[in-house]
């Protein structure tokens, strides 16, 4: 077995932008193009299908790196893989790299909103692509330095939140010849976990009705937004008679436009969850038999477009244990002085935060989990063995989707939970490269759990990318 010693990552993390390694055949990674990758895709902060710069800025850096690039996979614009090396093992990073609508902030630790930016990157997204990229060739160095066979292969994921871009890319079959597959996420704390979530459906319901005026010839109309507000009315009461693990949200995206005219257009956005596939698909049926019943109810008629769905994530403790062992190895965030300052003014803006800002440097005790949310990797962990860490790139306490992880992401905090994020990544595929027997235990607990009659089935069906789903 060929030594990691060759794969010699700096265990500690930098206490100032300056002193960040350069790149070299060791595997070390660059904070510097870290840094400088994340803060241009979070100035750019584009939402999902729409991330054109994002997409080719991190194309240009594994181009500039030896990567052959193919751009416009699973017939998305923004979708790309980047490939290194040759023959097997092949392992694959995902990369992520879309904002949130209709929330903005600076890389201040105060409330500033950039009325310019109608979007941010709330989820760390731009740290989520930065770091897997600058993880890809730091391994790419590493293959070519110690002559170790195999390929790296890094996918760049559009839309993840809500667009569910990795299942078009798995139903296309582009993870058909992948061996592993690595990830990670933006968080508020270092933690390797075997961690599942829920299965996800979501779809955009428009109802239809008759306009008019709505003083002068109310019983000419027929609402469409009434359509809604009875569909709503009835999922509401159905919250009682699902599983205690099941979420059901929605959104009205289009109510009408002036009170005094009957809308004879309206549409809301519903997602449901669970951790199981079947009963997610079992509650949507439920919500759209409610939003035919409300459409009756009403003089309407309403259609739905389904939108997404994805997957829960398939736990692989074989390859999660050794993720917890190289984050360990690696270690966490240490503040400077002037991000100990920015962090402590941000802490103070947060709700009901307890935990201690030191926290970061720490790595969490390994467990089991299960989160409320919800991804499109999980459709990857069911075609190939996954695993995925997270990182401290947010102050301590600091909830997703916030002006507060914005903030956070958009500067040095940031990139440093990133550069843990891209140390660690790179130490567990060297693993992988170089550990035979971890291969073959991982692939024998991922066809385990799978369970021998596995089908994959997108949830979201056969329906072409919803490229205009932020529209």
């Amino acid at each position: 077995m060929r030594k990691l010693t060759a794969l010699a990552l700096a265990a500690s993390v930098f206490t100032a932008p300056c002193m960040a390694a350069d790149a070299t055949p060791d595997g070390a990674v660059n904070y510097d193009h870290i840094a400088k990758m994340s803060r241009a895709i979070w100035d750019y902060a584009e939402v999902g299908y729409k991330e054109a710069k994002s997409s080719k800025l991190l194309q240009d850096a594994l181009k500039k790196a030896g990567f052959k690039v193919e751009a416009g996979v699973a017939d998305i614009p923004t979708a790309f893989e980047a490939t290194y090396g040759s023959g097997g093992p092949v392992i694959a990073i995902l990369a992520e790299f879309d904002a949130l609508p209709g929330i903005s902030q600076d890389a201040s630790p105060e409330r500033h909103i950039l009325e310019e930016k109608k979007a941010g990157h709330a989820c760390g997204h731009n740290l989520f692509g930065a770091g897997s990229v600058e993880a890809a060739i730091s391994v790419a160095k590493w293959l070519k330095a110690t002559g170790t066979p195999g390929t790296i292969r890094l996918y760049g994921t559009p839309a993840e939140e809500g667009g569910s871009g990795k299942v078009y890319m798995v139903r296309a079959g582009l993870f058909n010849d992948v061996d592993f597959v690595l990830h990670w996420h933006a968080g508020d704390r270092n933690m390797t976990s075997a961690s599942s979530n829920l299965a996800n459906k979501s779809a955009k319901f428009r109802f239809h009705g008759l306009s008019a005026h709505a003083a002068a010839a109310p019983e000419k109309g027929r609402s469409a937004l009434d359509g809604i507000e009875a569909m709503n009315m009835m999922v509401n009461m159905m919250r009682e008679h699902v599983p205690e693990e099941s979420r059901i949200h929605y959104v009205i995206t289009r109510g009408g436009s002036a009170p005094n005219v009957v809308p004879d257009f309206a549409e809301v956005y519903y997602y449901v969850r669970n951790p199981d596939a079947e009963v997610v698909k079992d509650i949507f049926d439920r919500v759209v038999a409610a939003a035919n019943g409300a459409a009756m109810g009403t003089g309407t008629t309403v259609d739905y477009e389904i939108v997404g769905g994805t997957h829960a994530l398939l736990i692989n403790e074989t390859l999660a244990q050794v993720a917890d062992e190289k984050m360990r190895e690696v270690g966490g965030v240490t503040y400077d002085a002037e991000e100990q300052a920015f962090a402590k003014t941000l802490y103070a803006t947060l709700k009901g935060a307890d935990i201690s800002l030191d926290s970061a440097r720490e790595v969490l005790p390994y467990g089991t989990t299960r989160s409320s949310g919800s991804t499109d990797v999980g459709d990857v962990s069911m075609t190939v063995p996954t695993v995925g860490i997270r990182t401290a790139t947010w102050v301590p306490g600091t909830p997703a989707h916030s002006w507060q992880a914005i903030a956070a992401s958009g500067m040095s905090i940031g990139y440093k939970g990133a550069t843990v994020a891209a140390k660690t990544l790179a130490k567990v595929a060297a693993e992988l490269y170089t550990n035979p027997e971890l291969r073959e235990k991982a692939k024998a607990e991922f066809e385990k759990q799978r369970g021998e009659d596995f089908k994959y089935e997108a949830l979201l069906g056969d329906r072409p990318p919803a490229l205009n789903y932020r529209d």
